[in-house]
């Protein structure tokens, strides 16, 4: 959608709204409609080819409005999750279907799914525990509970950990910046053998520092061997998923408990809009579930309908199921993943520039979006650079640290960006490169 097609349909979504509101006294207070209308109502899948904006606006009338805000809010999103899971070739097992055991929700961001699971596996942990040793206390369970990360994982895995209070250790990543089994093993029996529980590990696909990937088909096994509950974080990666040529990342994830990405990076959904799937959501739901009079209703124990208020932090939430309804319609699967192939390829475009530059020097595999680069030198030098480039204020560059070299990171993230843009950004680093190492011989 161009600038000026924007402008046309936003002024249409006003008017839209503004007869809703005219014609408000008009419509139910309560929907006619029963649980379960609106599978029926919308294909099982996402489409392959855009959808027409007038279709998916004459389908929010048809649609959603009998059922606004509830059950509408509710079942879209539970449909969408399950066309999101299938774009993704997610197992069977994450997904809601008609009567599947699994399913997703939306969740503010990454950082919360990572806390939703890491405090459904502490309630799992504890209630196993508890079961076979009936005098062992919760908080007997809970001063020997511990987690695992990769040294890579974000920040917010370990946030997770000191909000859930439990030890939260990272494991050693190898040469490319992966956790592997090997290493998970030898520290989780080294921690049993000092009369601890591990009970939850994180798996990254696509770390932030230079998206590496954790070993899925090595760490997987393990974790379902020894009881422990895997949760993977893809935050950024994920969305790349969709594309055949990169599915093959995802492969392990058969092993995993729950499974997360944020379409809000780079998938054309506007924050917030995170996706978590989860193999079992009872192992959720027993771990939050409430049911104080005030939030009771008619349809509580059919089993006919999804009470996401059980699947995470909050109470409310929005109605953001919409926003992908309408992004995965308006460019359809095929034009979702000709964007991130595009990415993919102006990464490789930088990264080719690098190469014809001998000052430079590559940090990290280019797999998807993000160049991870230095010039050769000091940490102090990069420094320097990174200061003058974000200092011009032209691009932005956000650094990292791999080991002990202080590296540059280069994201194709913008909806909008070419090729043009990716050799602009070049152009301008390569001066002041080449500025910034006079003046040091200077």
């Amino acid at each position: 959608m161009n600038s000026s097609e924007f402008r046309r349909r936003g002024k249409e979504m006003t008017d839209f709204v503004a007869d809703y509101l005219d014609g408000i006294e008009g419509r139910q207070v309560y929907p006619d409609v029963q649980p379960g209308y609106l599978r029926s109502l919308v294909p099982s899948t996402a489409p392959e080819e855009p959808d027409a904006f007038e279709d998916i606006i004459n389908d929010v009338e048809r649609i959603i409005m009998p059922g606004a805000a509830s059950p509408a809010c509710t079942e879209l999103e539970t449909v969408m999750m399950d066309w999101l899971g299938k774009m993704l070739k997610l197992p069977e097992a994450f997904l809601a279907g008609e009567a599947g055991e699994g399913g997703g929700v939306i969740q503010g961001s990454a950082s919360e799914a990572t806390l939703m699971a890491l405090l459904a596996a502490r309630t799992k942990a504890t209630r196993r525990l508890q079961a076979a040793s009936p005098g062992l206390t919760q908080g007997a369970i809970m001063e020997k509970l511990v987690a695992y990360s990769s040294d890579q994982a974000h920040s917010s895995v370990e946030r997770a950990g000191l909000i859930g209070g439990v030890k939260m250790k990272a494991i050693p990543s190898d040469g490319k910046f992966a956790m592997r089994g090997s290493a998970l093993q030898e520290a989780m029996e080294r921690d049993k053998a000092e009369g601890l529980i591990p009970f939850f590990v994180v798996a990254t696909l696509g770390t932030t520092s230079c998206c590496s990937f954790d070993s899925l088909l090595e760490v997987g096994p393990i974790c379902n061997k020894e009881d422990m509950w895997l949760h993977i974080d893809a935050a950024y990666a994920g969305s790349s998923f969709i594309c055949p040529e990169f599915r093959h990342l995802l492969n392990g994830v058969e092993f995993a408990d729950s499974f997360n990405f944020n379409p809000h990076k780079w998938l054309l959904v506007n924050f917030d809009c995170s996706a978590m799937w989860v193999k079992k959501r009872t192992d959720l739901i027993g771990a939050f579930k409430l049911d104080p009079v005030y939030l009771k209703h008619s349809h509580q124990d059919s089993g006919l309908i999804t009470d996401y208020r059980h699947w995470q932090l909050p109470l409310g939430r929005r109605f953001r199921s919409l926003k992908m309804w309408f992004v995965f319609r308006m460019y359809g699967v095929k034009g979702l993943q000709a964007y991130i192939r595009k990415h993919v390829q102006l990464a490789h475009e930088f990264e080719y520039l690098l190469h014809q530059d001998p000052r430079f020097e590559i940090c990290a595999e280019v797999t998807l979006g993000l160049v991870c680069f230095r010039l050769k030198g000091s940490n102090k030098l990069n420094e320097a650079l990174l200061e003058r480039i974000n200092g011009t204020k032209k691009i932005h560059l956000v650094p990292c640290h791999l080991r002990d070299k202080f590296v540059l990171r280069f994201a194709i993230c913008s909806r909008t960006v070419e090729s043009a843009h990716v050799r602009l950004a070049w152009e301008h680093i390569n001066q002041l490169a080449s500025d910034l190492l006079g003046a040091e011989k200077e």
